[in-house]
């Protein structure tokens, strides 16, 4: 129970400490201004669950996959790395507001391309009408959702919040760190959605990037200092 606990408190914090004022987290703001919270939230929602749980199974499957003394070292490694990555991005970093504008950029990029192909779509849309046929998968999943989905999870993919949470359950208990990860994700998810972009830009990210360097730092020394299970 103490190594569940244990795993769910340092996955908590280190999402929580990760995800604001990431990429994703702008991205889901920005979003929520366009189109139906509901479907922008679900849709980010269930891609940052997905990849929580999958990027946990690779953590739990590593010492598996070479040494237990291997992988606590290659753990202890990634949170001093990951923790001077983040103390650099704070005192070297851009301005607060530089990511925001750099994806809002990204995301209206994406809003015209899909306008246009939009409009061009639209005798085949008016057919399908006429005919009440709608693709099966179009049914069950919005375009709106599929959109959010994809955002987030390619976005996610490779991050540092991502190698640092395999890292986490290959070191401490995974179901601890899947639970942790994913309220953790919750509540930075439903906070941009909720906030909006209002919310985003009054983000700090050098203070949360210099929080988040400071975690990543303790972690690793607590795991430099503890014993290896063999």
């Amino acid at each position: 129970m103490t190594s569940i606990v244990q795993g769910f408190t340092k996955s908590l914090a280190m999402t929580v400490l990760s995800e604001i004022g990431d990429k994703t987290f702008f991205a889901a703001a920005i979003l929520a201004m366009r189109h139906p919270r509901r479907l922008v939230l679900s849709g980010c929602l269930s891609a940052l669950i997905v990849m929580t749980i999958l990027s946990v199974l690779v953590g739990w499957a590593a010492p598996n996959l070479v040494s237990r003394k291997w992988s606590h070292h290659i753990t202890t490694l990634l949170f001093f790395s990951f923790g001077l990555w983040s103390l650099k991005d704070a005192m070297f970093g851009d301005g607060d507001t530089e990511e925001l504008a750099e994806v809002e950029a990204e995301l209206d990029k994406t809003w015209k391309a899909n306008n246009e192909a939009k409009k061009s779509s639209n005798k085949v849309d008016d057919d399908l009408k006429k005919n009440k046929q709608r693709p099966l998968f179009s049914q069950f999943f919005s375009p709106i959702f599929l959109k959010a989905f994809s955002i987030t999870f390619f976005g996610e993919w490779g991050d540092k919040s991502q190698l640092a949470t395999i890292g986490l359950a290959a070191d401490e208990n995974p179901f601890g760190v899947v639970l942790g990860g994913i309220l953790g994700q919750a509540l930075c998810t439903t906070a941009a959605v909720v906030g909006g972009k209002s919310l985003a830009s009054q983000i700090s990210e050098k203070i949360v990037a210099l929080s988040g360097g400071i975690l990543f730092i303790v972690f690793g020394i607590q795991s430099f200092l503890s014993p290896v299970e063999s």
